[in-house]
């Protein structure tokens, strides 16, 4: 996501989080809040994404192994 669209974003959002958090903030406060968790959570979000897409393979492969376990333990094992 461009940074121009996290800062947007993120004024948004930090409205949202001092409303959730109770805060009392300005309003220019607010939006640097906002703001600076959009950039972060949206930094973050990325490196998760990409690590993901990395791992993504073998987790589903883990788990596709461990529902043929479940499925041949709970109805082909007799």
């Amino acid at each position: 996501m461009p940074v121009v669209a996290l800062i947007i974003i993120g004024a948004a959002a930090g409205f949202l989080a001092t409303r959730l958090m109770r805060i009392e903030a300005d309003i220019p406060t607010t939006m640097l809040i906002g703001i600076v968790g959009a950039l972060v959570g949206g930094l973050l979000l990325r490196t998760l994404v990409t690590v993901m897409g990395w791992l993504s393979g073998f987790i589903g492969a883990v788990l596709g192994a461990l529902l043929v376990i479940w499925i041949w333990q709970k109805y082909l094992r007799r």
